[in-house]
């Protein structure tokens, strides 16, 4: 056993015996060196083993400190420290293998553009185009056009949120919403809550920004684990928490408003700020849209982030944050890197939002996610046996599939590519030492006999018995 391994042990039997409370320092590393005789690299490789093992943690310039109850095992299964993320290299190779027009797009995650573009929206984007205002980019800069924040904002009145134009930030696309509320609200080091399995973007910021991930399992009924989630506020000083709520992206659940309103309890309790990221928030199947947390955020501690890029098209990369007090922090960061958003797609967004157009779009889009999902399910579901979990929620058009453990799911999107077919391997949504068993399918495409063949490979790679 290794002497930073010993004392590791030592400092464990310590904190587990309750001689160190719960948010209690911890010696310095110069400290514990002179007490132990350990050299000041031993007695480093120790405390980080701890962190790791989420007994202790550390905040920058101040040291190192017992997590709350730090005792307890079923704690420790279930929340877990992801101090140091890799993620962007994966992604970056991922995302430049399934850019060939010749690949039957199953692993994109925008929908089916065919969906997308509305004549109405091409119309009204013709119309503008002629006119040389439409281009002056002064009205555009950072918070944004006027008119168009002055819409989203009754959007969200309609919802029972009190929400002025001055409150919203118009972003190049929700992941910018997501960068830069979280670039405004922290600073490298600092522990940010994550759910365990989530959209890539939220571990490509946090690995950009230098930030310590706490990461919490879902739930298999309420789609988010309660006690973990407070479990982990307790046990590490979290300061923001990125949750995606509403359709989340892979798997496809949407949480209850009562979950939602013991979360917003929670966060109420300890002033802990949350960045929702709520792009799907306009693709549910029922006759009601699901509310964000922002309609349970009763102190200003909710940054909600949304999009128009997977309702309109993603070249049109427009989103938005309901910042609040955040608002100048964020525009001063737009100022040093996008600068503004298209003040062209800007102007045409205000005519296309003024009139129905829009909820006439939403509504045909919706009708018809519903029916290829259902499609796509109904198929699936036929042939693969009862080892394969197929999550079914209703919204959006993912299907994420659980596979049999000992299939790698990364090898089967590896097969796959050679058959010039994509999909997301679940490694690119959640951090594992262990075999990735997941799979993420786009099911936005009309099932054509292309499509239909790719979907017979796919069955075939991950169940070679199905057409036997």
């Amino acid at each position: 056993m290794y002497k930073s391994e010993k004392l590791a042990l030592s400092l464990k039997h310590l904190i587990e015996s309750g001689f160190w409370k719960a948010n209690d320092k911890l010696p310095s590393l110069r400290q514990q060196a002179e007490t132990s005789g350990f050299s000041l690299m031993t007695v480093m490789n120790a405390y980080q083993e701890l962190e790791a093992q989420g007994l202790i943690y550390s905040q920058e310039k101040l040291g190192y400190f017992v997590t709350g109850d730090a005792r307890s095992e079923s704690n420790s299964n279930s929340v877990i420290l992801n101090e140091k993320i890799e993620i962007n290299s994966k992604i970056f190779r991922y995302l430049k293998s399934i850019q060939s027009e010749q690949m039957v797009p199953f692993g994109i995650a925008f929908p089916n553009s065919q969906l997308l573009y509305s004549a109405k929206l091409m119309q009204t984007l013709g119309q503008r185009a002629k006119h040389r205002l439409s281009y002056e980019q002064m009205p555009s800069l950072p918070p944004g056009n006027f008119e168009l924040r002055k819409l989203i904002a009754q959007r969200y009145c309609m919802q029972g949120i009190p929400t002025d134009p001055s409150d919203i930030v118009i972003t190049s696309g929700g992941l910018d919403a997501l960068n830069l509320s979280l670039q405004a609200m922290t600073q490298p080091g600092d522990y940010i809550l994550l759910q365990k399995t989530i959209f890539y973007g939220a571990w490509q910021a946090a690995e950009h920004l230098g930030l310590k991930v706490i990461s919490i399992p879902e739930h298999e009924e309420h789609g988010i684990d309660l006690e973990a989630f407070k479990d982990a506020i307790e046990r590490y000083p979290i300061k923001v928490c990125l949750l995606m709520l509403n359709s989340h992206n892979p798997i496809g659940f949407t949480v209850s408003d009562d979950i939602k309103y013991q979360l917003a309890k929670l966060l109420h309790e300890r002033d802990i700020y949350l960045i929702e990221d709520d792009v799907y928030e306009e693709l549910y199947f029922d006759h009601k849209k699901p509310l964000s947390m922002k309609y349970f955020d009763q102190k200003n501690l909710v940054l909600h982030c949304s999009s128009f890029s997977k309702t309109l098209g993603a070249g049109f990369r427009i989103g938005w944050v309901y910042a609040g007090k955040f608002s100048e922090h964020i525009q001063h960061l737009q100022l040093m890197s996008t600068l503004s958003v298209n003040s062209f797609i800007q102007n045409a967004l205000v005519d296309y939002l003024s009139h129905r157009h829009y909820e006439k779009h939403l509504k045909t889009l919706r009708n018809t996610l519903k029916r290829l999902k259902n499609q796509y399910y109904t198929y699936l579901s036929e042939h693969l046996s009862e080892d394969y979990q197929i999550h079914y929620y209703p919204s959006g058009y993912f299907l994420w599939i659980t596979l049999p453990e000992q299939i790698n799911g990364n090898l089967i999107y590896e097969q796959l590519l050679e058959k010039n077919i994509s999909i997301a391997p679940g490694s690119l949504f959640y951090q594992t030492d262990n075999i990735p068993h997941h799979i993420r399918i786009n099911c936005s495409f009309e099932i054509n006999e292309r499509i239909q063949n790719a979907l017979d490979a796919l069955i075939q790679c991950i169940y070679p018995e199905a057409f036997e």
